[in-house]
């Protein structure tokens, strides 16, 4: 009598290979037509990584942020919603929302590096731990200073400032009721509760 034992499945016993892609690459898929506008994607640690759907409380907190930070930073500040950062030749991720160090061009050389940014944001709902678990990481990395995941869970801004190779070292929560001021300009505050709808 002979017994048959079945393969264990690959992933048991090889570790699979994952192509990564550079910045250069990325831009190359889309001149080839790989990658259209239609596709929600970012560039991640060389991945390439679909974007979440955007729901109606999300998008009505982008367009929060971007209208209150456009109208209080008037010429001093390119508010940007929802475009690329190059934070180095692996990653490109498109925050909600990022302050950058004013420029009349507004980029049209090339997209943000880290030097240029004054404060990024996410606005988080199902994206809540990817963000804080994924791209908080490489936002330190690369030296971001100021990073707020506007939390519609909870119905809180969290600031993340300190940079350091392993993540932040300052954490502050903002609760509906109370307003948020941006490192880089201290004359501003936000309303918690105008820029997270209930």
């Amino acid at each position: 009598m002979t017994t048959q034992i079945a393969a264990p499945p690959i992933e048991a016993t090889q570790a699979r290979a994952r192509r990564r892609f550079t910045v250069a690459e990325y831009y190359a898929m889309a001149d080839a037509g790989i990658l259209t506008e239609k596709d929600r994607v970012e560039l991640l640690d060389g991945e390439i990584v679909l974007m979440a759907p955007i729901g109606n409380r999300h998008q009505s907190s982008v367009d929060g942020h971007g209208e209150m930070f456009t109208l209080r930073l008037r010429g001093r500040a390119n508010v940007r919603v929802q475009g690329p950062v190059r934070l180095d030749d692996d990653n490109e991720p498109e925050p909600d929302v990022t302050l950058l160090r004013r420029r009349d061009d507004y980029y049209a050389t090339g997209h943000p590096g880290p030097d240029d940014v004054l404060l990024l944001i996410e606005v988080a709902d199902s994206t809540l731990e990817f963000d804080r678990n994924v791209k908080l990481g490489l936002y330190a990395q690369a030296g971001i200073p100021e990073v707020w995941i506007s939390n519609l869970r909870n119905r809180r801004v969290e600031s993340y400032t300190d940079p350091t190779e392993d993540g932040y070292a300052t954490v502050r929560y903002f609760e509906a009721g109370s307003s948020v001021t941006p490192l880089n300009f201290p004359d501003i505050e936000l309303e918690v509760a105008r820029i997270i709808p209930a």
